[in-house]
């Protein structure tokens, strides 16, 4: 496997993260507006909070291992 490391990954990846920071900052807003309001805060925050943890392992080029790792698990282990 060859893994090599992507400046343009790590700027996209803070692309990504900075998007999650935003929704978890403006959640209130996001659920009143684009969801069901109050009752959908908790999902909102929690889809900006994984959505900054995917940004990150972007930024890291962490994802590449881990679709690899995936792809083999599913075509089996080759």
């Amino acid at each position: 496997m060859d893994f090599t490391f992507s400046i343009g990954w790590v700027f996209g990846g803070l692309l990504i993260a900075a998007a999650g920071g935003l929704i978890v900052i403006n959640y209130q807003r996001i659920a009143d507006n684009l969801v069901s309001g109050v009752s959908s805060y908790d999902k909102v925050k929690l889809f900006g909070i994984i959505t900054i943890a995917v940004g990150l392992i972007v930024a890291m080029n962490l994802h590449t291992l881990i679709l690899t790792i995936l792809v083999n698990f599913i075509r089996g282990g080759h």
